[in-house]
């Protein structure tokens, strides 16, 4: 897995490529845990993510939760096997997916 960072003023956009699996979750995490005191809002751009398991949707409601009450969490760019699983979930009625 890939991750790249950007900041603009407060919000956090993180492009992620590859697979956010068991392994590579704490990979995200670890990235996003450094920068989450300085973040009034992330952004992750899934446009090259692959794959997403349970793992990978725990960080992202660990981080919607964290980001709540300062700008929240998005995802943009997310393929339709992606939006299919936060569909299945029920993940889509508790992330904001664009």
């Amino acid at each position: 897995m890939e991750i790249r960072k950007h900041r603009d003023g407060g919000t956090l956009t993180v492009e992620v490529e590859g697979r956010l699996d068991t392994v590579t979750s704490k990979l995200l995490e670890d990235a996003l845990k450094e920068e989450l005191t300085e973040t009034d809002g992330l952004v992750l751009d899934f446009e090259k993510l692959d794959y997403i398991s349970s793992a990978g949707l725990r960080t992202l409601l660990v981080y919607q939760k964290a980001l709540e009450a300062r700008g929240g969490l998005r995802i943009i760019h997310a393929d339709e096997n992606i939006k299919e699983v936060f569909e299945i979930t029920g993940f889509i009625n508790i992330l904001k997916v664009e």
